[in-house]
């Protein structure tokens, strides 16, 4: 579940990176990002699962990327100088993650949030940690651990592993 900090008050806070795919707003816990970085050549891998977008070289390392997207079943965006890749944790396995736009980043009191409906805005719920609340604004709020299953973890850990050696 969500892991949370302490805030000047004692009270639980979750950071927050916020992002945007199409019009909605989502959030991934700061803990989980490793970094952000613009738009860059993506080599694409064969017999890789539809949402995997392909690979990138981040100072040596391969790691797959995969577009959140076609992960969530939601229609195609364009790519534009907004786009951006969140490298994240996901268990063992480092992956990018393409997204429309990094919006900000933000504490969000624990209280603020609430568990996810079954269905939210065309995601699964297996994928959400829950809504968040921020004044009018409802955040949707991802679980890395969850966007990719097991099976699907392994399938990623031999591919970069092919790849390397």
């Amino acid at each position: 579940m969500l892991k949370q900090t302490q805030g000047n008050k004692g009270t639980g806070e979750l950071q927050l990176v916020i992002f945007q795919l199409g019009n909605e707003e989502y959030g991934i816990d700061i803990l989980k990002v490793q970094e952000i970085k613009r738009m860059m050549e993506i080599t694409r891998v064969p017999n890789a699962p539809p949402f995997i977008e392909g690979v990138i070289n981040l100072r040596g390392q391969i790691i797959p990327v995969l577009d959140l997207r076609r992960r969530f079943k939601l229609t195609a965006g364009e790519r534009t100088d907004n786009s951006r890749i969140m490298v994240v944790n996901v268990g063992e396995l480092t992956v990018g993650m393409i997204v429309d736009v990094v919006l900000e980043v933000i504490s969000l009191p624990v209280e603020d949030i609430s568990p996810a409906p079954s269905i939210v805005t065309g995601v699964n719920s297996q994928f959400l940690d829950g809504i968040g609340k921020v004044e009018e604004r409802l955040l949707i709020i991802i679980n890395p651990q969850r966007v990719l299953e097991v099976t699907e973890l392994d399938e990623l850990q031999e591919l970069t592993e092919d790849i390397t050696e």
